[in-house]
């Protein structure tokens, strides 16, 4: 039986599983919305809504406990700065997982993660501004 196991494993040790979901939940943070494999999509919601829920609460301690988890201060600045006042008003349920068919080498159950009311400008902006940096300084 398999009560009282409340996570997938997914084949990962522990500090391998912890990487992974501070890499993902920092790329969604990032660009908003992210295609990954389905049970690692929904493994990454209840830590995501969490980390929304830091970046409502705004207090340093807040902020404290998200730089912990994500590793990368400018996924804690967005948090806070912009997707925090963003979902001020909305009592959770802040990502949605769609279904995306299946991946073509091995047929793995893909989905799409994505905030509800994400800006659709914020994917790939950053791979964008930094492309057109390299390509000024190339000149």
């Amino acid at each position: 039986m398999r009560h009282a196991r409340g996570y997938r494993r997914l084949n990962r040790t522990h500090e391998h599983r912890k990487a992974l979901f501070a890499n993902m939940a920092g790329s969604l943070i990032e660009h908003e919305q992210i295609k990954t494999t389905l049970p690692k999509a929904k493994e990454l919601r209840p830590i995501i809504e969490k980390l929304i829920t830091l970046g409502k609460r705004g207090d340093l301690h807040a902020r404290r406990q998200a730089a912990a988890r994500l590793k990368e201060d400018q996924y804690v600045a967005k948090l806070f700065d912009v997707l925090g006042p963003r979902y001020k008003d909305r009592q959770g349920g802040y990502v949605r997982v769609l279904k995306a068919g299946f991946r073509y080498g091995d047929m793995a159950p893909m989905a799409i993660i994505e905030f509800v009311d994400r800006d659709v400008d914020a994917k790939g902006a950053a791979d964008k501004a930094r492309v057109a940096a390299e390509e000024t300084a190339e000149d």
